[in-house]
């Protein structure tokens, strides 16, 4: 009887779009509603094109008595009214003066702020065109007040039935400076609201005509995408990837690529010139193109500005802008360490007695006043303790709990497994040891350690063959990787190096011994090669050598730490992987979303280290030990050692070793060293991981042929290896992106890196390496018994301990070190951490909302399993007298706190 009385034009509606993993809940709440206008807008002219949605569709009939009520009594045009949320900046309030200011309140009083557009999701059934938007200006609300730092804008529409679906809304700026986004609410709907998570900043359209886009927070896979929204969606894409043309300006949001040719600076000093990295000779990663001007005395290398063009939604927040990260980090990179060379004028001058480095943290140094009182203090607190401008450092955390922790072989020997480099111990599996570099040019390949050493070291017990078989030796190789450039770095001034080899043995108690120290030098300056073994030693002598070996080893450690596991591994090849994602993935992918919280601010802190931290001259070419080689032994990293499957945590430690594949054992891998705190910890959080992207993965690709079918996803996956890893894209071990399964392993990957690689290198930096002495970066004079004079052996024999302090950075390279992990170890107020936040488009789909309620709870239970391994004293690699416990990947920390707390993304 009902369906009798329904008007037939009813049942003559277009076809409504597949929601591929949607609820109808959600499907009817956009059943919005506008009336034809009798002229299309700009946005919809501009757009007018023939095309259809890929994807299958649902049936157009009514199924039930109450849907086709609830058509009937929303027959007429309804009105809803649009809720805008708009940040009140700092920028805005003390930049917005003058002429613009005054033309920006009229627009304000006239009630033209925002222009904003509703788009509908369908297309007009007759012409098969997107339907003409809905226009209407946005005017401030609740009278103007600021609440919470927001002002509220509010425009209202009339939406007729026939205009379908709210899929997207379009925003002008009609102001002359920029405004920030929160969200966009449309309210009105009969089934509930309609959200816009917007998080950006808006141009303005007297810089850019161009309008903003933004997109519901319902997910859809290319070929599911509503109809009325394909071209749209295709466009904004476009808009993102650029002409590859151009300088990229502040305020633009373009993303492309580029080889690291800002580095040096050789227009300024030929001495600042720097080899571009990326391509045959250097190969590196891609970074964000920023199409700089080239240099003159240099056209390969890009001139050296002030500012680092990122796009604007990468930047650092306002928050971060102006509280502790990026201000702190400017003063330091801008202020504090120039001042620094003003303080210890003399740059060699080194550190003569141990109580002169222990006075860095209980008395302090002055450092220049400048003329704002309290400078210092207000923007390093943690660095100007007290009144004044002296600059005085916290106790470390290792130091505060043993004094002489540095000195202790089972420490040096426990770092390497619950340090801050846990990635660099590996399994001996072959005997001898031998080198692979051509030995024309390096010298005999086999190493100086012998069997007879070891088996004497390890007091007779076993044979070395035995203890190969029996999974007992262990090494820090560093031997290939720094021989090649021995030379060269000798050059520099200030600094020497080795190729390293160092072995352990694993003791009945699960903790590992150090047995022997090799350092190498080639054949150079007419010399023969030359390499030597040391060991623990019972005299003064042998021990005063054995020391000295330790901190070179130490230094080669903090180096590859720095280059290889910290910036080349969870910087530099994440940028790419950030560039393609929003090149070729739309905002409305789930991928896009599930991806995008793990890559906050990580360009704009790449960009920061571009600047100050691995240019030419700055910190790391100042205080490490390969000097301006440094990126150059980065690149050969990448080239020798980088793969993209051997990032997966599992993989990486069966690669080294130090895990064997094992069904029955937890997490399918058997440790090779059962107490392995970085492992045990970290396989707990890949798992973690892995389950949550797992359950989100298969909500959106229900159908084995689905990941094949992305377009987007695919192209995606394409221009990571061709483009952003582009000198490694014919590499056999890239995965293959064919199955759910797949894609599964690819975004685990790049999440784990992002959250638990970054954090296990970088927030205990402080901690570990505060007190230099424990992981000196810089090795300034050779072993005393490499081709000694005669005096210099005497000279160590009276004092070794000068010798110690002599081969340790000088005062100006430690304390810059010093102050820089100790901002970078530090957690910021407005850090996101892992499980914390549920992402709009997550918490409306009910089964990823239960999925990453499921993923929080784990991460909860993580924190209990580190407390409880921490607390057990059968655990003896991280627990004991003066030990440190291992915090680095427990979930959550507390602003400023450093050594524990596992971010979403890569930060400081």
């Amino acid at each position: 009887m009902l369906k009798q009385n329904i008007p037939n034009q009813i049942f003559s509606l277009p076809n409504k779009p597949f929601f591929h993993g949607s609820n109808s809940h959600f499907h009817h709440s956009l059943l919005s509603i506008s009336k034809p206008r009798p002229k299309t807008t700009h946005h919809a002219r501009t757009r007018r094109r023939r095309c259809r949605a890929a994807s299958d569709t649902t049936s157009n009939k009514l199924e039930d008595a109450s849907a086709i009520a609830d058509y009937l009594i929303h027959e007429k045009p309804i009105k809803v009214k649009a809720v805008v949320t708009v940040k009140q900046t700092m920028t805005a309030m003390f930049t917005g003066i003058g002429i613009e200011r005054g033309i920006d309140d009229i627009q304000d009083l006239l009630g033209k702020t925002l222009l904003l557009e509703l788009v509908s999701s369908e297309l007009d059934p007759k012409t098969e065109l997107e339907k003409p938007t809905l226009q209407s200006f946005a005017h401030k609300g609740g009278g103007g007040k600021v609440v919470d730092g927001e002002v509220r804008y509010e425009a209202e529409f009339e939406v007729p039935a026939e205009f379908g679906a709210v899929g997207a809304i379009v925003v002008e700026n009609e102001h002359h400076k920029e405004m920030f986004l929160r969200n966009i609410v449309l309210e009105g709907f009969p089934n509930g609201p309609v959200s816009f998570a917007c998080d950006s900043w808006i141009h303005s359209k007297f810089t850019d005509k161009r309008k903003r886009v933004f997109f519901t927070s319902k997910s859809y896979l290319p070929q599911s995408t509503p109809a009325g929204l394909v071209g749209l969606r295709a466009e904004e894409l476009v808009t993102l990837r650029g002409n590859g043309l151009g300088e990229r300006q502040h305020g633009e949001r373009v993303y492309d690529y580029d080889v690291y040719n800002d580095l040096g600076d050789p227009d300024a000093d030929q001495a600042l010139a720097r080899p571009s990295l990326g391509g045959k000779e250097f190969p590196a990663p891609r970074r964000c193109r920023t199409g700089r001007p080239r240099c003159e005395s240099d056209p390969s290398a890009e001139k050296k500005t002030r500012d680092f063009y990122v796009p604007r939604d990468e930047e650092f927040s306002e928050v971060k802008q102006l509280t502790f990260s990026a201000k702190t980090l400017y003063s330091l990179f801008n202020t504090l360490i120039p001042s620094l060379g003003n303080v210890f004028v003399d740059a060699d001058l080194g550190f003569h007695h141990f109580k002169t480095i222990d006075s860095l943290f209980s008395v302090g140094f002055e450092v220049p006043e400048l003329s704002k009182e309290g400078f210092w203090n207000a923007l390093l607190p943690r660095l100007f303790a007290g009144t004044g401008n002296v600059m005085r450092f916290e106790p470390p955390g290792a130091l505060e709990r043993d004094k002489f922790f540095w000195m202790k072989d089972e420490e040096f020997a426990r770092q390497t497994l619950a340090g801050l480099n846990p990635y660099c111990l590996q399994l001996v599996t072959e005997w001898p040891l031998k080198s692979k570099l051509d030995p024309e040019i390096y010298g005999p390949p086999e190493s100086a350690i012998t069997t007879e050493l070891i088996e004497s070291e390890i007091g007779g017990i076993m044979t070395v063959k035995e203890a190969i078989e029996r999974k007992k030796l262990f090494i820090l190789d560093y031997h290939d990787i720094l021989l090649p450039f021995v030379s060269k770095v000798r050059e520099l001034k200030g600094t020497t190096l080795y190729g390293s080899r160092t072995i352990f043995f694993l003791t009945p108690e699960g903790t590992l011994r150090p047995l022997a120290i090799e350092l190498c030098r080639p054949p150079m300056d007419g010399k023969p090669e030359w390499k030597h073994v040391y060991r623990p030693c019972w005299n003064s002598t042998g021990c005063w050598l054995w020391r000295l070996a330790k901190a070179h080893v130490l230094a080669h450690d903090s180096g590859i730490h720095q280059l290889v596991s910290h910036w080349l591994r969870t910087h530099c090849a994440t940028e790419p992987y950030i560039i393609a994602t929003n090149r070729q993935l739309s905002v409305m992918h789930p991928i896009y979303r599930l991806l995008h919280p793990h890559f906050r601010y990580t360009m704009e802190i790449n960009s920061l280290a571009r600047e100050s931290l691995i240019n030419a001259g700055g910190i790391i070419e100042s205080s490490f030990s390969p000097g301006k080689y440094s990126l150059e032994i980065c690149s050969a990293a990448y080239d020798q050692l980088w793969r993209f499957d051997y990032e997966a945590l599992p993989k990486d430690l069966i690669h080294r070793g130090m895990a064997v594949e094992d069904k029955t054992a937890p997490h399918g891998l058997k440790l090779t060293i059962e107490d392995y705190p970085f492992a045990n910890d970290g396989l707990v959080l890949w798992d973690t991981i892995k389950e949550w992207v797992t359950d989100y993965v298969t909500h959106y690709y229900p159908e084995p042929d689905l990941v094949e079918a992305d377009s987007e996803l695919q192209a995606w996956w394409t221009e990571i290896r061709t483009k952003g890893h582009a000198d490694k894209k014919n590499e056999p071990w890239w995965p293959q992106l064919e199955t759910s399964n797949d894609l599964i392993e690819i975004l685990t990957i790049i999440i784990w890196v992002a959250s638990g690689h970054h954090a296990s290198v970088n927030f205990g930096q402080y901690a570990f390496a505060g007190y230099f002495p424990n992981r000196p970066t810089i090795t300034r004079i050779k072993m005393p018994n490499e081709d000694p004079t005669e005096e210099e052996w005497k000279f160590f024999l009276k004092k070794p301990e000068a010798v110690l302090l002599a081969t340790f950075p000088s005062k100006l390279q430690a304390t810059r070190v010093m102050a820089v992990l100790n901002v970078l170890s530090n957690h910021s107020p407005d850090e996101e951490y892992i499980g914390d936040e549920m992402e709009r488009s997550w918490s409306d789909e009910p089964l990823i909302k239960a999925a990453f309620e499921k993923f929080s709870g784990r991460l909860k239970v993580l924190e209990g399993i580190i407390d409880e391994r921490n607390a057990n004293e059968e655990l003896k690699n991280r627990s004991g007298a003066g030990v440190l416990p291992y915090e680095l990947l427990k979930p959550h920390s507390k602003p400023g706190v450093t050594g524990q707390g596992v971010p979403n993304s890569i930060s400081i």
